[in-house]
């Protein structure tokens, strides 16, 4: 994406598609083969009587770039339908993160502490060690790991943006 003009913006993208093998391939082979990032990416099916798919791509571009992204995926051949959730209003995205922390003694404590401000759940621990789940919007994952970091995060696995518009809008 280098030499654009223009300013950027992060955009979560809904595409509804087939559920048959190497349509995923096809929808990140375009944006490799155009060199546009992919920040985050899901995909289930969600609608089994009719094979259908639901793929959520979180990327950043110009706006141009964005109405490129959403233009050559709705050439795809199995994708039904394409949303761009940031751009067409109001809607819902959420993450979950398993996170290992390795601690004793105080930092312990305080990793604790700060799971329960952030409504983190513990889902596994030992005594030197927690796994905690938490679920919620980006940006409050990335809070919450730089708060842990100093107290001895050791692992995170995250699932990727899930996200859908608000109200009755619906992509289906």
């Amino acid at each position: 994406m280098s030499g654009e003009t223009g300013l950027s913006r992060t955009a979560t993208i809904a595409v509804l598609v087939e559920n048959e093998a190497g349509v995923l391939a096809r929808v990140i082979g375009l944006f490799s083969g155009r060199g546009y990032n992919i920040d985050s990416l899901t995909v289930a099916p969600i609608d089994e009587d009719r094979g259908r798919s639901r793929i959520t791509v979180v990327t950043r571009g110009t706006e141009q770039v964005i109405e490129q992204i959403k233009a050559q995926l709705n050439r795809i051949v199995p994708v039904h339908k394409v949303a761009d959730l940031t751009g067409e209003g109001p809607h819902v995205a959420r993450e979950l993160a398993l996170i290992k922390v390795i601690a004793s003694g105080e930092p312990r404590g305080q990793a604790l502490q700060i799971a329960d401000a952030f409504r983190a759940r513990i889902v596994d621990t030992t005594i030197d060690s927690f796994v905690f789940e938490l679920t919620g919007a980006t940006d409050k994952i990335d809070a919450f790991l730089d708060l842990m970091r100093p107290l001895g995060l050791a692992e995170i696995s995250r699932s990727g943006v899930a996200a859908i518009a608000r109200g009755t809008k619906t992509i289906i």
